[in-house]
């Protein structure tokens, strides 16, 4: 029985956020009982293309589809050009790779490398920029994070449209990333560091046609998405299909936690949004102050629920996206994202949970402070 319970206590520290969407659903159900119209409310597309994504990039990570790119950066020698190595190729790659995949792939290479070096002082800096990077990198394009994908569909605003709209956040971002790494190494910006000239190995001949079938499906999933085409639920059978006939072992390795969670807000959207009392309070509360609710509720429940809970309740999409893709600078909690930064860096370093949190909110927050009152005003 003990063991049990154990078992129980530690999934719910690594799965806090399931837990909750759980409880929240259950909740939720009571507050509005259950009918046809709830399990209508839920997206299925945005499930199913969110299945796709996290199935076909999970096998990017397992074919070393990035390790040309790892590669090269083992042979930087200078501290602060692989600083913005790095910091960057979270940034580019997190547009289309999601911005978990990202920070999965470069922040152990991260510590990798300035272990090998000799500069582990800067190994939380950097990660956690890493972290601002993927944030801020993701969110110009539909698929660079969940809650994007997820608007991006229910919105029905056109692929060109998104781009323009969030184009100013993205280069802003670039320019202060930029600035903050600089500043970063203003002491010294002629340091070098000395790793290992290979890191990995090169692409084997025997993984390629598994390599090119994972490019192949990348393309139609993104052409899934930026179509919006109605035969979506037959591409995400064709995928499963590909899949569980060239490399069955990925489904056992898909999030299937944080499909549980898109799933449990869905429905407790669904149930709040039937009931009149509830739903009447939350439109005229979150109009006209979509950017902060969405700030503030992400430090809660995290940026991907919260737009799930939010959007039915504005059709105001810049304020909302605007906010959700912020609320990551606030605090661990505010993007799904920093919290799997986090568990990356202490399971490296066990008992530096606090240095990496203070490190965290440090630069963030700066980050944060700069970029708030620009993007409210791009808002209005």
């Amino acid at each position: 029985m003990g063991s049990i319970f154990n078992k129980i206590t530690q999934f719910a520290k690594k799965e806090a956020m399931v837990v909750v969407s759980v409880l929240v659903a259950l909740i939720s159900l009571f507050i509005t009982p259950p009918s046809r119209e709830t399990l209508m409310g839920i997206d299925w597309k945005t499930l199913a293309t969110l299945f796709m994504l996290l199935s076909v990039l999970d096998g990017f990570k397992e074919q070393h589809l990035f390790q040309p790119v790892i590669r090269l950066a083992g042979k930087i020698s200078s501290q602060v050009a692989l600083s913005f190595f790095l910091i960057f190729s979270v940034f580019f790659s997190s547009m289309f790779v999601t911005n978990d995949v990202s920070l999965i792939i470069f922040v152990p290479l991260t510590i990798l490398l300035f272990r090998a070096g000799g500069k582990e002082n800067y190994t939380v800096p950097v990660i956690v920029m890493e972290n601002i990077a993927a944030v801020r990198g993701s969110l110009l394009t539909p698929f660079g994070s969940p809650q994007n994908l997820f608007l991006y569909a229910g919105s029905g605003i056109s692929t060109g449209a998104f781009l323009w709209m969030m184009l100013p956040l993205w280069l802003g971002s670039m320019v202060l990333l930029s600035i903050f790494i600089l500043f970063r190494y203003r002491k010294n910006l002629r340091e070098s560091i000395c790793t290992t000239s290979a890191v990995g190995e090169a692409w084997s001949k025997e993984g390629r046609s598994k390599r090119l079938l994972y490019f192949a499906l990348f393309v139609v999933v993104i052409a899934t998405v930026v179509t919006r085409t109605a035969l979506w639920p037959y591409v995400t059978l064709f995928v499963a299909a590909m899949l569980l006939i060239f490399d069955r072992k990925v489904f056992t390795r898909v999030d299937y936690a944080l499909l549980l969670t898109f799933f449990c807000f869905f429905v407790f959207s669904s149930s709040i949004s039937s009931n009149p009392i509830v739903s009447t309070f939350l439109k005229g509360s979150v109009a006209g102050n979509e950017y902060w609710w969405s700030i503030l509720l992400s430090q809660v429940i995290s940026n991907v629920p919260a737009s799930i809970v939010l959007w039915p309740f504005t059709d105001q999409l810049r304020p909302l996206i605007y906010g959700l893709d912020t609320a990551g600078l606030v605090s661990i909690i505010g993007s799904l994202a920093s919290v799997i930064n986090m568990r990356i860096y202490v399971r490296e370093y066990p008992g530096e949970g606090k240095h990496f949190m203070w490190e965290f909110e440090k630069i963030c927050l700066a980050f944060f402070v700069i970029v708030v009152l620009p993007q409210w005003l791009l808002c209005r």
